[in-house]
């Protein structure tokens, strides 16, 4: 074909091949007569039986037929190409069927081996209306375990990259009506302006399209496997008239939140004002499209201190002007350390053994509190951790279980089993702030009559006076110094953290926590390192912008 492109209509749908290598002859599968000529006089491809790798030649052979035959809307001849014929079969009917499909140009490129990239450009036509859906994607060629022969490995992102596991491609009527979202302020969220939030206002469409009014048009998605998982819109067909749904989001920090975790791979933040619980912004820079910054699980490092030194000053048993020694090491079931060993002065304060993020003076304390469940029911009863927060979508509210042994002194300089995702911990620096847990919220919960979490008991004030002090001190002349050295006024504090999750020694989990004014942030970055190094900026540059 010397490189050209050529194709025929099968069916109303158009079959394009493009000559590369491994594409110097192709039919169209389905449509060869008795003697399996095709309809252009050419042999139609036929998987041979063989043993060992896939050549790459087998591979462009199997693609090939594989793409005429869905082109061509046959689904039977595509499915028996592939080692899953029952569900490419279910697949590629549905391309047509349910997903409105009424013209496609497949376009296969060069094979890398056995992997054989192709571009889909189709056209969707439901109640009149036709638009045009393109997008890249990919197939890979294995033997068959029992035929032996190539064969298509059959993955449902082979029809569209962004479908997963048992997930399907859906065009027409959704169920529920679009939704304009707004700011606290009224100004329009959208996934365009803010990536970040795409997730989040597929969920808040989910949860809020029926009670917010607005009438649904058309749309092309993909059908989430979990009824409660929100439906991932991929191209709108009609609008349908919104309605407007007012968040307490902040545009101005939101944009800030987005640029700021663009400077680190795997990373999420996450807004709150403590004086009412209002989430301002949340974002995420993840390659898997997760919202970690609410939906995470993973143990908190040392930010999980400010609830440790809560409770022991809760008990009396320590204070912020009173020594606590900060030795090397301390034992507690195995042996425990600072950050490369380091010690203080004997004499040294609690409050500056917390600015200093030092483990032994914390771990210390174990024996005199005498009691597994004293940590545990600090983060619930005053933090209101592990509560059912009712955020407006879906949202991870913490957990620190019960523990003994070096799994209780983990736990109290927030390792072990304790789980928190950045929401998590800027409420608990919300909570400081104030002495008052106020579970956070992305929405009014009159919209839906939800009720929201509260803490069995406030703060006593003379441990919130300290713990803000403790915060501010670690701002000031701790180990939060150098990133919060950039946050404007004096009114602020913070908290640094790393996490060595599944023995990540050298590449910790990077959790950063502050307060400035009345807004509370908090960030982690997975494999980050320390703190202050990467969670820090973002943590600082979110703050400036409330």
């Amino acid at each position: 074909m010397n490189g050209a492109a050529k194709g025929a209509v099968i069916g109303g749908v158009f079959l394009a091949l493009v000559g590369g290598a491994g594409y110097g002859v192709y039919t169209l599968v389905g449509d060869a007569d008795e003697e399996g000529k095709g309809t252009d006089g050419e042999t139609s491809v036929q998987a041979e039986k063989g043993s060992g790798p896939v050549s790459e030649k087998d591979a462009a052979k199997t693609a090939k037929a594989f793409l005429a035959a869905w082109a061509a809307g046959d689904e039977r001849v595509a499915a028996d190409l592939t080692n899953n014929a029952a569900a490419a079969q279910a697949a590629v009917g549905e391309f047509k069927t349910k997903a409105y499909v009424s013209k496609a140009v497949i376009t296969p490129g060069t094979p890398n081996g056995t992997t054989v990239p192709f571009k889909v450009e189709a056209e969707i036509t439901y109640e009149g209306t036709t638009k045009p859906l393109a997008y890249d994607s990919q197939l890979t060629v294995v033997r068959g375990l029992t035929s032996g022969k190539p064969l298509v490995d059959w993955q449902p992102s082979v029809i569209h990259p962004q479908l997963q596991k048992d997930e399907k491609l859906r065009a027409g009527a959704p169920a529920n009506p679009p939704v304009k979202a707004v700011d606290r302020n009224g100004e329009e969220l959208t996934a365009e302006k803010y990536p970040s939030l795409r997730q989040v206002l597929d969920e808040l469409r989910q949860n809020y399209g029926n009670k917010a009014g607005g009438k649904p048009g058309a749309e092309v998605w993909i059908e989430p496997v979990a009824k409660e998982a929100p439906k991932r819109t991929l191209l709108t067909l009609v609008k349908g008239e919104p309605s407007t749904l007012k968040t307490y989001l902040d545009a101005k920090v939101q944009a800030a939140a987005e640029q700021a975790v663009t400077k680190f791979p795997e990373a999420s933040v996450i807004a709150v004002q403590p004086s009412n619980g209002h989430i301002l912004a949340v974002a995420n820079n993840r390659k898997d499209g997760f919202n970690a910054a609410m939906r995470g699980k993973r143990a908190p490092g040392s930010t999980m201190k400010i609830v440790t030194a809560a409770m022991l000053m809760d008990r009396g048993l320590v204070a912020a002007d009173k020594p606590a020694p900060c030795e090397k090491t301390v034992t507690w079931g195995r042996e425990f350390h600072n950050l490369d060993h380091f010690d203080l002065p004997p004499g040294t304060n609690f409050a500056t053994s917390f600015a200093r993020s030092c483990n032994t003076a914390f771990i210390k304390q174990i024996k005199p509190v005498n009691d597994d469940s004293a940590l545990p029911n600090e983060a619930t009863e005053v933090f209101g951790i592990g509560l059912d927060w009712k955020t407006g979508i879906q949202s991870i509210d913490g957990e620190v279980p019960p523990a003994t042994g070096a799994a209780a002194a983990a736990e109290y300089i927030g390792q072990g089993q304790i789980t928190m995702n950045p929401l998590n911990v800027a409420s608990i620096t919300a909570t400081a702030r104030t002495g008052v847990f106020r579970q956070p919220v992305l929405v009014s919960p009159e919209l839906d009559g939800r009720k929201l979490a509260t803490a069995e008991r406030r703060m006593k004030s003379s441990v919130q006076q300290q713990l803000v002090g403790m915060m501010k001190l670690t701002a000031t002349s701790g180990t939060a110094q150098k990133a919060m050295g950039s946050v404007r006024g004096s009114d602020k504090g913070a908290k640094t953290g790393s996490a060595e999750v599944g023995g990540a020694g050298e590449s910790p989990d990077s959790w950063f926590t502050g307060f400035s004014g009345d807004v509370a942030a908090a960030a982690m970055v997975e494999g980050g390192g320390h703190g202050g190094e990467a969670a820090g900026p973002i943590v600082a540059q979110v703050l400036n912008a409330g």
